[in-house]
């Protein structure tokens, strides 16, 4: 239950040196980065140094990975001002600040309940419903939705609108009102940042960028320019307090936190096994929805939002050197001593500087390389990218989610309803039997056809079984007089595909062929024994490899 205590006890001083570098530079690049996240979700910048004390305190204790950085991050970010939003609008409070950072708080609680009952029923698995082609048209999607959000920040153009046609619709129609100085600001900015990971890799250069804007604004008096800063930062560290539900039913904040917490935790769970080293205990995804869902309640209850892994960070304490979750204990202490002393400065903060920060970490969520991998591979896959790329952009953050996982679904059923299927023969000088396709001269056996179908059997495919066997019988060039199933692939079955195999069975009996089957395994049997499908195969005609197979073939029809 406390996987952090277990590694603490294990602790070398020799890892301190890199925790402590690593806790450094990952606050360095945090500070400013969270800043920005928590106006992506809608709220006052200190609102996302806040949100990350009691995440990677509680992570600390509870989290599995020694290196995963926790706390605010972007398609979180994004989502919650999504839902908020929503929410907020419905109750007729949109212009309340303090009501938008309560319904922010609750989401957070329902968030972590959310998280908390999957850990308890066990649903890790969950991870697994966004395949990789749909997780990066995914972060595709949330990238331009944040560029989009960010638009008012860098030209100070009033965008309004409830989706993205709407807002992109209201900034062009309005372009002549950009207000340059900001917009040349947050250039600048945008071009500087990107300078600083092209010659700097290895240095957070963010912070040094946005402190250099705010010096530059406080020296040369840009605010007379109209160049809006950030503005009074509160003193000190959050308050507990529980945010009231006031107008807002409870089950209407779950339906955005079932979306919040299947796209953050399956953010952690892939971040997390990213980084794991070979002296590491391996990830657990019921102990992380365990971690994720404690450290989004305990967030709600200090004026937080939700909050999941950040991939940016945890790459930058990796190659820093971090080892364990001592550098996250680390990064708390400086992020304390910027509430306790830094206000002054961030104030200075411009928002041009922090909306061009969001747009600069928008566009790392864009893996060119690996969307030219993906079509590369194959061309349906690339569709599965774009078109959830386009779904997240046109329907929204949480329609999106819906849109993500159901193509993940969809193209998994796609994939085993219609699966490879072969006819297997003998190649000269190589052992065993293999697919008559892939190897062109390969032979098969005179009467003999060896098929395998390369999936589990059950009603999406059970016709397609039957159909393609039949195929591959009719496709003989001899009289056939045996169907051997080569049923290694078939680790499953249910009571419709049980019927295919009896009428495909029946079919074959009924011109003369007999139906046999190799490779059966154990759990295949048990299934089937129920059924008497055995039975009417004959115990004698079932076999436990295809040798074997072959052998009592060819003893009961001798081959010339």
């Amino acid at each position: 239950m406390l996987p952090g205590i277990t590694v603490m006890r294990s602790y070398k001083l020799s890892w301190l040196r890199g925790d402590l570098l690593a806790g450094v530079t990952v606050a360095a690049y945090l500070v400013p980065q969270v800043m920005a996240y928590a106006v992506i979700a809608g709220l006052p910048p200190v609102v996302g140094l806040w949100a990350v004390l009691a995440p990677m305190v509680i992570y600390f204790f509870l989290g599995t990975s020694r290196k995963l950085s926790i706390g605010p991050e972007s398609t979180t970010a994004l989502m919650t001002a999504a839902g908020v939003g929503a929410l907020v609008g419905a109750t007729g409070a949109a212009g309340a600040p303090q009501r938008y950072a309560e319904v922010a708080a609750l989401l957070a609680i329902a968030t972590g309940v959310v998280c908390l009952i999957a850990a308890i029923g066990r649903l890790g698995f969950v991870s697994r419903l966004l395949s990789r082609p749909v997780l990066i048209g995914y972060l595709i999607g949330i990238a331009m939705l944040m560029i989009i959000s960010q638009l008012s920040k860098v030209t100070k153009v009033q965008v309004q609108g409830e989706n993205s046609y709407q807002e992109i619709h209201s900034f062009l129609s309005q372009i002549r009102q950009i207000h340059l100085p900001t917009l040349i600001l947050a250039v600048v900015i945008l071009v500087a940042l990107f300078a600083g990971k092209r010659f700097l890799p290895n240095i957070p250069s963010a912070l040094g960028v946005l402190l250099l804007a705010a010096i530059t604004v406080a020296v040369f008096q840009l605010q007379q320019f109209g160049i809006e800063v950030i503005g009074e930062v509160p003193d000190g560290l959050p308050q507990p307090q529980l945010p009231h539900l006031g107008d807002l039913q409870l089950w209407t904040l779950f339906p955005y936190a079932i979306g919040i917490a299947i796209v953050g935790f399956s953010d952690n769970i892939l971040t997390a096994r990213a980084f794991v080293a070979e002296e590491d205990e391996p990830i657990n995804p019921n102990q992380e929805l365990l971690a994720l869902g404690a450290a989004n309640i305990a967030n709600g209850f200090v004026q937080g939002f939700p909050v999941s892994s950040s991939g940016s960070r945890t790459v930058l304490g990796v190659a820093a050197g971090a080892r364990s979750q001592v550098h996250s204990l680390v990064v708390i202490a400086v992020v304390i001593l910027v509430l306790l002393f830094a206000g002054p400065v961030l104030q200075n903060f411009p928002q041009a500087a922090l909306g061009a920060l969001v747009i600069y970490a928008a566009t790392q969520l864009i893996n060119v390389a690996e969307v030219r991998r993906i079509a590369q591979f194959r061309r349906s896959e690339l569709v599965l990218t774009l078109v959830t790329a386009g779904a997240v952009v046109v329907l929204g953050v949480l329609n999106g989610i819906g849109v993500a996982i159901a193509f993940s679904i969809l193209d998994l059923i796609r994939r085993i309803t219609r699966p490879n299927a072969d006819v297997l023969g003998f190649v000269p000088g190589i052992p065993g039997m293999h697919s008559i396709e892939d190897y062109p001269n390969a032979t098969t056996v005179p009467g003999l056809v060896v098929f395998r179908y390369d999936s589990p059997l059950f009603f999406a495919n059970a016709d397609d079984f039957y159909t393609r066997a039949l195929q591959a019988v009719d496709a003989s060039p001899q009289p056939v007089h045996w169907f051997l199933l080569n049923a290694e692939a078939n680790t499953e079955v249910d009571l419709t595909a049980v019927d295919a195999l009896e009428k495909l069975r029946k079919t074959l009996h009924e011109r003369g062929i007999r139906f046999t089957m190799a490779r059966v395994k154990m759990e295949l049997s048990q299934n089937l024994q129920p059924t008497g499908f055995l039975e009417h195969v004959g115990k004698q005609y079932i076999f436990a490899t295809l040798p074997t197979a072959v052998a009592a073939y060819e003893q009961e029809f001798p081959q010339k």
